[in-house]
């Protein structure tokens, strides 16, 4: 939803992270809808098919030279990060994800503001908020987060505040939970497997409440901010609207699937001690943990609202990405 002709529509805009899981739905939203979108991936990654424009772009580092891809351009909307990975050793990691996420990101910034770019939408992530939410996060509560890569996204977002502030380039910030849809990765991957095969799962007495983010709705979100004025310089959190239990979660995924889930109801606190004495404390803190966000903001600010519920959501999110 590009909004109406009397916000300052863009004519050119810059996708980065163009062939990512977000990225390559944002590009194809936007080429569809106003203007001349253009995808920056990576050298030597593949092209999406459907795209007319789209250009190699330096590796995001924080010697990137991104002037030729930002020459004309008015918003710069960056998806692309070097994302958590699991088992890596925390300090390369943490060098890994500052180089990238933080330096590469405000080396970016610096040369969008540079080349005239009028607006900067960045995705961050709630991990920035921490790992479990008390009550629901909302975007001006104080940041605490406790890895490498959510440190490294936080330290963008004050960086991209303070390059704003200093050119008079707009900022917007979001920051997304959990984010489905069709081809997507991690854990949600692992769990629609997992009950394809029938496995027991002991996920059947969790009653916690945690906020996910259809793709659809998220790449609706950020088609909102390209050009509504109230999104300038604000941060945003955003959801489906709806929170679920981890419980909840497995069985609307299982009915999206038609099948009946084989799910053992075991204690969260029992759960939690069993995964720490397997090495696995942390997942399962997180299974059977809140992580809930606060979206009224959003949807006041900038008259936005998730378009799909959660059980479209997660019917689409088995389809087969095209």
């Amino acid at each position: 939803m590009i909004q109406s002709s009397h916000h300052h529509r863009p004519n050119r805009l810059l996708v980065t992270g163009a062939n990512g899981f977000i990225g390559s739905r944002v590009l194809d939203r936007l080429a569809a809808e106003c203007c001349e979108a253009v995808g920056a991936v990576r050298q030597g990654a593949m092209k999406h098919p459907g795209w007319t424009k789209w250009m190699h772009g330096p590796d995001l580092g924080p010697d990137a030279d991104w002037e030729p891809l930002l020459t004309g351009t008015d918003v710069v909307i960056h998806t692309a990060a070097r994302v958590h990975m699991m088992q890596e050793d925390s300090n390369t990691a943490g060098e890994a994800h500052r180089l990238v996420n933080t330096q590469g990101t405000l080396a970016l910034a610096r040369q969008a503001a540079a080349a005239g770019v009028r607006r900067f939408i960045f995705i961050s992530t709630i991990k920035v908020m921490g790992e479990q939410s008390r009550r629901p996060f909302r975007a001006g509560d104080t940041p605490a987060p406790s890895d490498a890569y959510a440190r490294s996204k936080l330290d963008a977002e004050q960086g991209l505040e303070a390059i704003g502030h200093e050119s008079g380039m707009e900022w917007v910030i979001i920051r997304p939970p959990l984010v489905y849809g069709p081809g997507v990765g991690g854990n949600f991957a692992t769990l629609v497997k997992w009950l394809a095969r029938g496995i027991p799962l002991p996920l059947g007495a969790i009653d916690n409440r945690r906020s996910l983010v259809a793709r659809d709705n998220l790449v609706d979100l950020i088609a909102t901010c390209v050009d509504h004025p109230a999104a300038a310089n604000g941060t945003f959190m955003v959801s489906d609207g709806e929170d679920l239990s981890t419980t909840a979660l497995i069985r609307r995924l299982s009915e999206a699937m038609e099948i009946r889930p084989w799910l053992i109801p075991i204690p969260a606190r029992a759960l939690i001690r069993m995964g720490r004495l397997l090495g696995q404390g942390p997942l399962l803190e997180r299974l059977c943990g809140d992580l809930q966000v606060d979206i009224e903001d959003t949807k006041s600010r900038l008259g936005w609202h998730p378009r799909i519920d959660v059980d479209t959501g997660l019917r689409q999110a088995l389809m087969k990405p095209r």
